[in-house]
């Protein structure tokens, strides 16, 4: 398995994220939040962690909800996957949402998200007047049926 060194600042008074197993595909981001959030039913809210990074470039780090947080609460990520380029320097903040029908708390040093390391690659984009014909066409949106 690749690994790369990524420089992290944390002002937190949390560990650095670290992956919870071997097998771990993202790192839990925790709230670095001195009073407690309420979310209110539909409320969204920028939710410091007082983390900085430093990307190589040519990679990204991509901010993804927590499964239980999302089942047992129904808070989640909203811009998600969150994309935080390599030339990005300030604090990682995530986008909460509560989906539920009742206030959810958030405290300091929850873990509210996952962040995952993703390689990318850039295109070169050649403007055409046409593109090759597949049998799928434009269909998208459940056009396959059920």
């Amino acid at each position: 398995m690749d690994q790369i060194t990524i420089k992290i600042i944390n002002k937190s008074s949390h560990p650095i994220p670290q992956y919870a197993t071997e097998g771990s595909s993202g790192m839990d981001i925790r709230a670095d939040s001195v009073e407690p959030i309420v979310l209110q039913s539909l409320e969204r809210y920028l939710v410091p962690t007082g983390l900085f990074l430093e990307l190589p470039v040519g990679y990204e780090a991509q901010i993804r909800p927590r499964s239980g947080l999302a089942i047992q609460q129904g808070i989640t990520c909203l811009n998600s996957p969150g994309t935080i380029d390599a030339d990005y320097r300030g604090e990682i903040k995530i986008i909460l949402i509560n989906l539920s029908l009742h206030p959810v708390t958030i405290h300091h040093g929850d873990r509210i998200a996952q962040m995952v390391i993703q390689k990318v690659e850039k295109a070169i984009l050649e403007e055409v007047v046409i593109i090759n014909e597949t049998k799928r066409g434009a269909g998208g949106f459940g056009h396959t049926g059920k």
